[in-house]
């Protein structure tokens, strides 16, 4: 857990949509205040390139990440754990501030449709941004 600043953790079945747009607003809107991390418990072997265009429209590159797998470490080095719809495939870890968050699979759907997931993971990275005291700065993204 870091001492100076929060530290959350996206988790989601293969870490190659969700978790991965999710760990990339918070780095964006966070400045830096955040430390993020996002994994998978069953990681793909590279991230959705229609998250990665949606991303990119609003000034979030994410063509250099590859998808995690999720270990203890990072969930013990994390203050908030969200999970993003995978069910039973992600653990629950008592003692850690925890949410999930319900969001549709961006697998396979086109860049439409993963626009809509994206401005929602917005949403509520910012709102998690916020509860941080950390006030959101300003994107690209409208």
């Amino acid at each position: 857990m870091s001492e100076s600043r929060a530290s959350v953790l996206f988790v989601c079945v293969h870490n190659a949509g969700r978790s991965q747009m999710a760990a990339g607003f918070v780095h964006a809107l966070s400045g830096g205040a955040v430390e993020v991390r996002s994994a998978g418990s069953m990681p793909a072997e590279q991230i959705n390139p229609a998250a990665v265009e949606a991303m990119a429209e609003v000034g979030v590159d994410l063509r250099g990440q590859q998808p995690k797998v999720l270990t203890e470490e990072a969930v013990q080095g994390s203050d908030v754990v969200i999970t993003m719809g995978c069910g039973d495939a992600c653990p629950y870890y008592p003692g850690k501030r925890y949410e999930d968050w319900q969001l549709d699979d961006p697998a396979g759907q086109g860049v439409e449709a993963v626009r809509a997931i994206r401005d929602e993971i917005r949403r509520r990275v910012e709102e998690l941004l916020t509860s941080l005291d950390v006030t959101p700065a300003a994107t690209s993204a409208h």
